[in-house]
C-alpha cells in the first residue's frame, strides 16, 4: 500500500479536459445571453423610431443617420478593448459594466432635450453594447465543449435577433401609443432586471476550468503595455483573423442597415407601404434571421468546409435580391419581391457569425476575446461605412433611394475581394495547426501508455 505522496515518475501532464456543458452552463451561459438580447432592444430601439427621431430633434436625413453612425463607431472602436478586457478581467465584470453602460444610454436617449444630448446617450449606449456580444462568446467557449461552439454562437446571434424582433412588435406600438418618453424610458427597466441574476449568478467558467484573466495583471504599466500590443498584434498575425474579419464585415451589414435605421423610411417613403406592412417586413428578416441561424449552426457544426461557401453564397443571393428591388421600373417594387429580400436579408447575421468560425481556430484560448473583438469589428464598421454612405446620397440626390442604396454594392466588393485573397492562407494555416494537434494527442497518448507499466509496479 502506498503513502499518499509517493514518489515515482509522474508522466504526462494529461491534456485539459474540454468544458462541460450540460444544464449549470446552460443556466450561466443563457444570463449572458439575457444581458445580449437587452443591450440589442436598446441598439435597434432606432430603427423603429427613425422618423420619430427626425420629427422630435428637428434633423435631416444625414443628421438622422449620425446616430446610429455614432453608435456603432463607438461599438466598432471599442471591440479590440473589450476582447483585452475580457481576456484580461474575465466575462462577469465586463458584462456587468456593459449592463450598466447601455441601461444608462437608453435612460438618457428618453429623456434627452436636444440632438447633442440624445447623441451623446446613443453613445453610452454602444459602449455598453460593446462589452456584450464577446463576452457571451467567451461564456460558450469557456462552458461548451469546442465541437457546440459554431452552435453556441449562432444560438447567441439568434437571442439578439429575438431583441430585434422585440423592437419591433413591442416598442414601436408603445412609442406610438405612448409617446416617446415613456417607450425608451421604460424599456431601459429591462437592463435593471437583466443586472440582477447576472450579478449574483453568472460565473466566468466551471470550477477549475482555468483562470479566466490573462496575466498581463501582474505586470507593471510599460509591460501591461507591451502585452497588449503584442496580444493584439499576434492575433492580427493570423489569417483567420483577418479573413473573419472580412466575413463579418461583408455578410453582416445589409441587414443591419436595414434593420438599425434606414428599412422603415425606405419601405414606407420610397415603396409607400403603411407602417404596420412595413414593420411586417421588418418582422420578417428577424424571423428568418432566427431560422437560419440554427441551420448554418449545425451545418457548420458538421461540416467546417461550408464556411466560406455559406459566406459568399450569401453575399451572392443578398446583392441579387438588393439589385432587383431597385432595378423596379417606376422604383415600387412588388410585395412578392420585398419579401423575398427581406427573407434573404435574414441570411446576413448567420453568415456574419462564419467570420467568429474562422478567427477562433485561428486562436488560443488565452487570445479568443482578442480575436473576437477584432472580427466583430469588420460588419459594424461597414454598417458605418453604408449607413452613411447612404444618408448623405439621400440629401444629396433630393431623396434617390435608389441611387443611395445602391452604395451597399461597394462596400460588398470590398468585402469579397479581402475574402478570396485571405481565405487560402486562412485554411492552409488551420490545416497546420490541426495537424500539429493531432501529432501532440498521438505524443501524448503514447507517452501515457509507455508510463502505464512503470506506474503500475511503482503502486
Amino acid at each position: 500500500m502506498t503513502g499518499p505522496a509517493a514518489s515515482g515518475p509522474a508522466g504526462p501532464a494529461p491534456a485539459p479536459a474540454e468544458p462541460p456543458g450540460g444544464r449549470r452552463a446552460l443556466a450561466v451561459w443563457s444570463i449572458g445571453v439575457a444581458v445580449y438580447f437587452v443591450a440589442v432592444i436598446f441598439r435597434t430601439s432606432l430603427g423603429v423610431a427613425g422618423l420619430e427621431a427626425a420629427d422630435r430633434f428637428h434633423v435631416s436625413a444625414s443628421a438622422l443617420s449620425a446616430f446610429s453612425l455614432l453608435q456603432l463607431l463607438v461599438y466598432a472602436g471599442m471591440q479590440v478593448p473589450v476582447g483585452l478586457m475580457v481576456d484580461r478581467l474575465g466575462t462577469k465584470r465586463v458584462l456587468t459594466l456593459g449592463a450598466v453602460l447601455f441601461t444608462a444610454g437608453q435612460l438618457g436617449f428618453a429623456l434627452a432635450p436636444s440632438y447633442e444630448t440624445a447623441l451623446a446617450a446613443r453613445a453610452l449606449l454602444g459602449c455598453g453594447d460593446a462589452m456584450t456580444f464577446i463576452s457571451v462568446l467567451r461564456l460558450g467557449t469557456r462552458w461548451f465543449p469546442v465541437r457546440r461552439a459554431p452552435l453556441m454562437a449562432q444560438l447567441a446571434g439568434l437571442a439578439g435577433m429575438a431583441g430585434n424582433l422585440v423592437s419591433t412588435l413591442v416598442l414601436a406600438p408603445v412609442l406610438h401609443g405612448l409617446g416617446w418618453a415613456a417607450a425608451f424610458a421604460g424599456s431601459a427597466a429591462a437592463g435593471l432586471v437583466v443586472l440582477v441574476p447576472l450579478v449574483l449568478f453568472l460565473r466566468d467558467g466551471p470550477e477549475g476550468a482555468g483562470a479566466g484573466p490573462a496575466a498581463a495583471a501582474a505586470l507593471p504599466g510599460a509591460g501591461r503595455a507591451g502585452f497588449v500590443r503584442s496580444r493584439i498584434r499576434d492575433s492580427w498575425r493570423e489569417p483567420g483573423t483577418r479573413l473573419g474579419l472580412w466575413v463579418h464585415f461583408t455578410t453582416q451589414f445589409p441587414a443591419m442597415v436595414f434593420l438599425l435605421l434606414w428599412g422603415m423610411p425606405f419601405l414606407v417613403e420610397a415603396q409607400g407601404l403603411p407602417r404596420t406592412t412595413a414593420a411586417g417586413l421588418l418582422t420578417l428578416i428577424v424571423a428568418s434571421n432566427m431560422l437560419f441561424g440554427l441551420v448554418y449552426g449545425q451545418v457548420i457544426g458538421r461540416r467546417q468546409s461550408a464556411r466560406a461557401p455559406l459566406a459568399l453564397g450569401t453575399v451572392a443571393l443578398t446583392a441579387a435580391l438588393w439589385a432587383a428591388v431597385l432595378a423596379v421600373p417606376g422604383g415600387r417594387a412588388p410585395m412578392w419581391l420585398l419579401i423575398a429580400l427581406c427573407a434573404v436579408l435574414g441570411t446576413c447575421g448567420p453568415a456574419s457569425m462564419i467570420g467568429f468560425d474562422f478567427a477562433r481556430p485561428a486562436n488560443p484560448a488565452e487570445r479568443q476575446g482578442t480575436a473576437s473583438g477584432i472580427t466583430n469589428m469588420g460588419g459594424f464598421l461597414a454598417s458605418m461605412t453604408a449607413l452613411l454612405a447612404i444618408g448623405v446620397l439621400l440629401d444629396a440626390t433630393g431623396g434617390d433611394y435608389r441611387a443611395a442604396f445602391s452604395s451597399v454594392f461597394a462596400v460588398q466588393l470590398l468585402g469579397i475581394s479581402r475574402i478570396l485573397r485571405l481565405r487560402g492562407r486562412a485554411l492552409a494555416r488551420e490545416r497546420e495547426r490541426d495537424d500539429e494537434r493531432e501529432r501532440e494527442r498521438a505524443r501524448t497518448a503514447a507517452a501515457a501508455q509507455s508510463a502505464a507499466p512503470q506506474q503500475a509496479a511503482t503502486a
